[in-house]
């Protein structure tokens, strides 16, 4: 599922989006981003809407598990 992640950056102060293609690297994209201090507005996906980042863990934690299941699937 897409991702959209939306932050205020800390140098102009401007709203921009970056996008990633699963949780799981959104989550990454999100640390970069607290790394370099950036502040994480919200994430939204066309399933979800709009939420926040203890949410993107859980949806990464499913994403995780549900892995396994669609390997055997293919297989």
């Amino acid at each position: 599922m897409p991702y959209t992640i939306v932050f205020e950056t800390r140098s102009t102060r401007e709203i921009v989006a970056t996008d990633a293609t699963t949780a799981n690297q959104a989550l990454a994209m999100i640390s970069a981003l607290q790394r370099a201090n950036e502040e994480i507005k919200f994430i939204r996906s066309p399933q979800e809407g709009d939420f926040g980042v203890g949410m993107l863990r859980v949806l990464a934690k499913e994403e995780q598990e549900e892995i396994p299941i669609a390997l055997i699937n293919s297989l």
